[in-house]
């Protein structure tokens, strides 16, 4: 569809986290942020959180990454078809496996299919072509992040958090003429946040998530294994620069010997000291830091950013958003900007050469 003023896009997202399928509906041309219109979410059930996990870290081809598209694609078919009204539709897929500098990217589930199944124009594949052209291929939230500056009336530098599964930041400067332009967006993946202390829930007390981050708030954090987390080499690298879920591979064990409580808290200190880290890379000081993602609600994780930060710290509903759809409104906007040929990603927030425009376009039969 060719889009010359606003129109109404279903953005979609299944973050690291594996908790389910976001889904969020924006007016907008690409360019500006008209409105936001209804969101929904889909929770993954316990067995289909099950296929995920068994695919994780792995490529197209083997059984257990057909099954995990399949779950997928089954989940957001139910979610989208919840939203008739959508003139356009973003599907990101679920992360299965990110190595930029090695096999690539890899997003399961087809949104050719997801076109065919809808009668709906699905834009889809948004990360391929910035790795092909020598970006990370993510953070893709930045773009959106500056409308988002703008659409709030920010007029200081101010910075995107966004804790999932992985923290991502993007600092803004919205007083440049876009989000492509030199000097506007620097993003790049902070380190683990969500997911390692997640998985220590489902491991040690068959939960998906520790609530209200009240177990990290009782422990004690051990402060030789956030010293040695912050001697890994991802830290050392300029940005931008993008992880995968499971680049940590040593977290894990090296809390194993900690109770419940101290391994969590511990797990919430690395994440605190991987953003803190991260900021001293933004080109000026934030005027604020807004939080995006389910680590907003782990009280302990801002409690600790709070601190270790020097500018204010608060949940993006302080500035009128939504930090539970913030991924999906973006996908929603970049799909848009893909529908128009505009870029979606430039040299400060994946490290590609030049700005690139990314994804593919698949109709239906509307």
């Amino acid at each position: 569809m060719k889009i010359t003023a606003p129109v109404w896009v279903l953005g979609t997202m299944s973050g690291t986290s594996l908790d389910g399928v976001d889904a969020a509906m924006v007016l907008t041309d690409g360019q500006r942020v008209k409105a936001f219109g209804e969101s929904r979410y889909r929770a993954y059930s316990d067995a289909e959180r099950a296929v995920l996990r068994a695919a994780l870290g792995m490529w197209p081809g083997t059984p257990e990454v057909e099954a995990a598209a399949e779950v997928v694609e089954t989940a957001h078919a139910e979610l989208m078809a919840q939203f008739p009204q959508a003139e356009l539709i973003a599907f990101h897929g679920q992360t299965l496996a990110h190595d930029p500098r090695g096999r690539g990217t890899h997003q399961a589930g087809n949104g050719a299919l997801l076109a065919e199944v809808l009668g709906k124009t699905v834009v889809w594949d948004f990360r391929s072509t910035d790795v092909e052209m020598g970006g990370e291929g993510a953070p893709l939230a930045p773009f959106y992040h500056f409308a988002c500056a703008r659409h709030i009336g920010a007029r200081e530098p101010l910075a995107f958090l966004n804790l999932g599964g992985v923290g991502n930041v993007t600092w803004v400067d919205p007083a440049q003429p876009g989000p492509d332009v030199p000097g506007a967006c620097l993003a790049f993946d902070t380190g683990p946040a969500n997911a390692p202390l997640n998985d220590l829930m489902q491991a040690r007390r068959g939960l998906d998530r520790d609530e209200d981050g009240a177990l990290s708030a009782s422990g004690t954090v051990d402060e030789g294994v956030v010293a040695r987390f912050l001697e890994h080499r991802y830290f050392l690298r300029m940005p931008p620069k993008s992880l995968d879920r499971n680049d940590f591979p040593d977290l894990a064990g090296a809390v194993a010997d900690l109770s419940d409580a101290d391994a969590a808290a511990t797990l919430v200190a690395c994440t605190v000291a991987a953003v803190a880290r991260g900021m001293e890379h933004c080109p000026s000081p934030p005027s604020q830091l807004l939080i995006a993602g389910g680590g907003r609600y782990n009280g302990a994780m801002m409690a600790g950013l709070a601190k270790a930060l020097p500018c204010p710290v608060e949940p993006v509903e302080a500035a009128g958003l939504d930090g539970d759809m913030l991924e999906a409104q973006a996908f929603a906007y970049l799909a848009a900007r893909v529908a128009r040929g505009m870029p979606t990603s430039a040299p400060g927030t994946t490290g590609v050469a030049a700005p690139v425009g990314g994804g593919k376009i698949s109709r239906g039969d509307e």
